[in-house]
């Protein structure tokens, strides 16, 4: 009887241990998948995104939202799935999805870029090689059905990258 309940409670632990380890694994792998990050450094990442912008004649495009909004989302996946905006955004951008969300809201941040949570979520910020605001764009102008509009990003992007700024 003795043996069996070892056996059972060796059982139950390795069990247990594996579930754990998976559990972990598959939270770190979601983690690798999120487009907003609530514990990152945002302020040092926009730091580091506007020198690199500086170094390559770049303009920042921050995305802010949250993994919890689906218009955030979309507007990833719309840009990457089209050839012509995601070239666009790689040529002329550095981009960053910077987090609004319960678990931080990096109200320092949006208040320095004056506020532009103020016209929902996603909204946009262009920044230029210095960090500084240049421009805020409400999201919903970009919209089209229950998506964006391919034309109105573009001209979005040219209008605001640095080529259009320092012509």
């Amino acid at each position: 009887m003795r043996n069996s309940k070892s056996g059972l409670l060796k059982l139950i632990s390795f069990v247990f241990f594996v579930l754990l380890f998976s559990c972990s694994n598959l939270k770190a792998q979601h983690n690798d998948t999120l487009l907003y990050h609530p514990f990152d450094n945002a302020k040092e990442a926009i730091g580091l995104a506007a020198k690199k912008a500086k170094q390559e004649n770049k303009m920042v495009l921050l995305q802010i939202g949250g993994n919890w909004c689906k218009w955030c989302i979309e507007f990833n996946r719309f840009c990457k799935a089209n050839p012509t905006i995601d070239s666009l955004l790689k040529a002329d951008y550095v981009v960053y999805h910077l987090n609004y969300s319960k678990e931080n809201k990096n109200e320092e941040i949006l208040t320095s870029l004056q506020y532009p949570n103020r016209f929902g979520f996603p909204v946009f910020v262009i920044l230029d090689g210095n960090g500084s605001r240049v421009h805020t764009q409400n999201s919903s102008y970009l919209e089209e059905g229950k998506s964006y509009s391919e034309e109105k990003i573009i001209d979005f992007l040219k209008g605001w990258n640095y080529k259009a700024l320092h012509p």
